[in-house]
């Protein structure tokens, strides 16, 4: 996927501190949502991460659905989400990471480990198909 998510919602992603991703395991089943951090690079490519590794509900949830909705100050916003395996992009994430929450230190090292490097997701548009 090369799709970039529009600069109002990068702006949006690189203003909230916090946002909520919103996941469902079935569609007929109530969505989970719970609080994360979302980071943008310099190349305008906005990434999330679970501390928790690849046993974070809302991780396994997200890869096995089509869409995941990011809200951002009760405003839902529906991406499509893109497994990170190259060594380029999860940096970049790292580094969005270290900007965005160098002031929170003790959760931003948790959010650095090497176990959870791999749980790196890009986030896209969702394309009409």
């Amino acid at each position: 996927m090369t799709e970039r998510l529009g600069a109002d919602v990068l702006g949006m992603f690189r203003d909230a501190r916090e946002v909520q991703i919103e996941t469902r395991p079935a569609p007929d089943v109530p969505p989970h949502r719970t609080v994360i951090w979302v980071a943008v690079d310099d190349e305008d490519r906005a990434f999330i991460r679970t501390a928790y590794g690849a046993r974070s509900r809302w991780y396994r949830e997200a890869l096995a659905g089509d869409t995941v909705g990011i809200v951002v100050d009760g405003q839902r916003v529906e991406v499509s989400v893109e497994l990170v395996e190259d060594d380029e992009r999860i940096e970049a994430c790292s580094e969005a990471y270290r900007r965005k929450y160098r002031t929170s230190r003790g959760s931003l090292q948790t959010m650095l480990q090497p176990e959870v490097l791999p749980t790196t997701l890009e986030l896209h548009p969702v394309t009409a198909a």
